[in-house]
């Protein structure tokens, strides 16, 4: 059974930083691109960061650029979510997803409909 478990997420203070863990199991982890994507409270789900099967290939949404860092570790079986300089508009909760196969980072992070599996989701506040 393929599972993609989230973590990490908590309250913040703007300026503040976190680190996202998505660990995956029940498929072949390093064949797909992983997005992790957000949803704030009356928004629609956006992609913030993708990465592809090797992880030679990231994609960022602009409003994260410079800011957060996608990386995985595929002999983990996990991918991770820097996050620093958090304002409250980050504010949201944060799940990862699997790509279909040959999606490109790109593809995915501005196609949430090309996606497999997702995580639960862990939330993330950024308030003073």
């Amino acid at each position: 059974q393929s599972q993609l478990v989230d973590s990490g997420g908590g309250l913040v203070q703007p300026g503040g930083s976190l680190r996202l863990s998505c660990a995956a199991s029940g498929f072949i982890f390093d064949s797909y691109t992983i997005g992790w994507f957000r949803q704030a409270p009356g928004k629609e789900r956006e992609g913030v960061s993708c990465i592809s099967s090797g992880g030679s290939a990231t994609s960022y949404a602009d409003s994260v650029k410079g800011r957060f860092i996608i990386s995985r570790d595929n002999a983990k079986n996990t991918v991770y979510l820097q996050m620093h300089s958090l304002r409250p508009e980050d504010t949201g909760i944060y799940y990862c997803a699997v790509g279909l196969r040959f999606t490109t980072p790109q593809a995915l992070c501005v196609t949430p409909g090309l996606t497999q599996y997702w995580g639960q989701g862990t939330q993330v506040t950024v308030s003073s």
